[in-house]
């Protein structure tokens, strides 16, 4: 399996995903705090199939 780095901008909007996921699970967020933990799970997800996919 060879892993490639995710570009920039997929970097990024995970990292976004992960500080909205965390932020939501610590303070009272419209539209976020419910759904904290997809948040992060998202960001990690995408973080994870940018690893394996090329170009992502």
């Amino acid at each position: 399996m060879k892993l490639t780095p995710p570009k920039t901008v997929t970097w990024w909007i995970a990292v976004v995903l992960g500080v909205l996921g965390f932020l939501g699970a610590q303070m009272s967020i419209p539209m976020v705090s419910g759904n904290a933990f997809w948040f992060l799970f998202a960001g990690w997800l995408l973080l994870v199939i940018a690893t394996l996919v090329k170009d992502l």
